[in-house]
């Protein structure tokens, strides 16, 4: 693609888009599933929060499987491409305060390629 065709983009709809795993997976399966994590109940709840904190070109959408099923509950935020590991209402919290609102990162949260199962939720 040449600079002249990349400049013609169109300007992004949001200043960040918000992909939360609410993938299913049959009961049992070796990797697990981010909803039977409670991964829809908290994308509900970082859509309301983001409302109520006035975030208004932040897209939270629904994703299917985005294949960190282990690490899940899932999300990553764009245009940065980071992303997290929330298994708590108050985990959700602090990624929309600090990513989101301040701009920064949630370091104990983030999850990298070569990231694991921690042992304390491998149980």
């Amino acid at each position: 693609m040449s600079e002249r065709e990349k400049s013609s983009d169109p300007k992004p709809y949001y200043e960040a888009h918000v992909f939360c795993c609410t993938n299913r997976r049959p009961a049992g399966h070796p990797r697990g599933c981010c909803a039977e994590k409670d991964g829809e109940a908290l994308r509900d709840h970082m859509k309301s929060r983001a409302k109520e904190l006035g975030l208004k070109n932040v897209r939270i959408n629904s994703a299917g499987c985005l294949d960190r099923c282990e690490l899940g509950p899932t999300l990553v935020i764009y245009p940065e491409g980071v992303w997290y590991s929330v298994p708590t209402k108050e985990d959700i919290d602090e990624v929309l305060k600090t990513h989101l609102v301040e701009g920064g990162r949630v370091g104990r949260l983030m999850l990298q390629t070569k990231d694991k199962l921690p042992e304390d939720r491998a149980k």
